[in-house]
């Protein structure tokens, strides 16, 4: 196969991936996550149910379709951070950046898909094994950085701190969104809860995994 063909093959996949995604989001926002069937999705999206489930095998995954960015984003940040940046530096350019462009990832999605995710038991649970999954991520690059000994609890905690700093960001964005305010409002709001949040950290976490 010439690299072409390989290349239209993987835009048409990304394009069908993306359909799916799209009345998946559509059916649940409108229907309810835990009252829409996958026979439902692949109706709109106008594929086999199979065809579904081969580009997402949970049906939590048709909701968090960007799941895998979320999970590895601050390990990701961590691990590209700046020289002389610690690992705390980077997280708060990072999130600043994300806050400013309203970010979906730090959990600026609108109010109706918000409401669908709190209104549904199962995509709770979902977000919050995504939410670890996410600190054990950040925790293994964190070891790796540090040059960390079997045993040492260090880069563990200090995951579980910027974990948890994300998690609650994410929360107070969702709790805004569903207070009805506007993304933009949302934005300054949540930049100010930052500072704070991120400053208190800066006491304890300033020098730490400094590059």
């Amino acid at each position: 196969m010439t690299a072409v063909a390989t290349g239209l093959r993987e835009s048409k996949k990304q394009e069908t991936r993306q359909l799916i995604s799209d009345h998946a989001t559509r059916l649940f926002v409108e229907n309810g996550f835990e009252e829409t069937t996958i026979a439902e999705i692949a109706a709109a999206s106008r594929v086999a149910k199979k065809t579904v489930t081969n580009y997402f095998p949970r049906k939590e995954d048709l909701a968090f379709d960007r799941q895998e960015e979320f999970v590895e984003g601050l390990a990701r940040t961590v691990a590209g951070r700046r020289e002389g940046e610690s690992a705390l530096g980077a997280l708060r350019r990072a999130f600043q950046a994300g806050a400013e462009r309203q970010d979906p990832v730090l959990g600026f999605a609108g109010e109706r898909f918000t409401r669908m995710i709190t209104e549904s038991p199962t995509l709770t649970a979902r977000l919050r094994d995504l939410h670890e999954r996410r600190e054990e991520a950040l925790f293994r690059v964190l070891a790796a950085e540090v040059g960390a000994v079997e045993g040492d609890l260090g880069p563990r905690a200090v995951a579980a701190q910027l974990g948890s700093t994300g998690r609650v960001l994410f929360q107070r964005i969702m709790e805004l969104t569903l207070d009805g305010q506007p993304d933009d409002r949302i934005g300054a709001i949540i930049a100010d809860d930052a500072r704070q949040v991120f400053d208190l950290l800066e006491r304890a976490l300033g020098d730490y995994a400094v590059k």
